[in-house]
């Protein structure tokens, strides 16, 4: 429970023994709160940023590693790669905007027109990254059915055998699994801490509304 909240707690129990705070006061508040909790959206997404560049370096020389070189998958991973980061650090880009525009905001309109623009930042950031996901794993099994050897061997059987069908089939089904694991994952993950500091800071947007009316 954050300073604000206990506050009106107090001031039910007994409205004569605390004083009322100003509309300035209650304001500066909301404000500060406000800017922590964007501060920290721009820190957790730089963060997850750095993790996923420290999984990348670790799985560098692993089998995985391997068996993309031996695919020469290059010319389709380097553009992507090149495209996704440059449109990631454009969202670091706003999510710093947005802190340092609420951390300035002299008014409760203006800090809620902020508040609204940080939560629909976040919205977008979270669904390029999946919409990211699941777009390279569309291609990266395209490109791996059409070009890996041992699944042309495999294709190659299943064709002989009359279950190309059930070949299919079987790859769709096991990726959509995998890929719907690995959503689930990262929605949880989204869930439990980006939705968490959005709760708090619609919260703070519903206070400023009735500090309006």
């Amino acid at each position: 429970m954050d300073e604000l909240d206990l506050l009106k707690k107090d001031w039910k129990k007994d409205d004569n023994k605390f004083p009322k705070l100003s509309y300035d006061e209650i304001y500066k508040m909301i404000l500060k709160k406000s800017s922590s909790i964007v501060k920290w959206i721009f820190i957790i997404s730089l963060l997850e940023f750095a993790f996923w560049i420290i999984i990348s370096l670790f799985f560098k020389g692993s089998s995985l590693s391997g068996k993309m070189e031996e695919l020469n998958m290059d010319h389709i991973l380097i553009p992507i790669t090149i495209v996704s980061y440059l449109i990631l650090i454009y969202f670091f880009y706003l999510f710093y905007k947005n802190y340092k525009n609420i951390s300035a905001t002299d008014n409760s309109k203006a800090l809620m027109e902020n508040i609204l623009k940080t939560r629909k930042t976040v919205k977008y950031y979270v669904i390029f990254n999946l919409a990211s996901l699941v777009i390279g794993t569309i291609l990266g099994a395209s490109y791996t059915l059409n070009h890996d050897a041992d699944i042309g061997t495999k294709l190659q059987q299943a064709s002989a055998n009359g279950e190309v069908f059930k070949f299919y089939a079987a790859i769709i089904i096991v990726s959509i699994l995998i890929l719907a694991t690995v959503i689930g994952i990262l929605l949880l993950f989204y869930w439990l801490i980006y939705g968490i500091l959005l709760k708090h800071l619609n919260r703070n947007y519903k206070e400023l509304k009735r500090l309006e009316t």
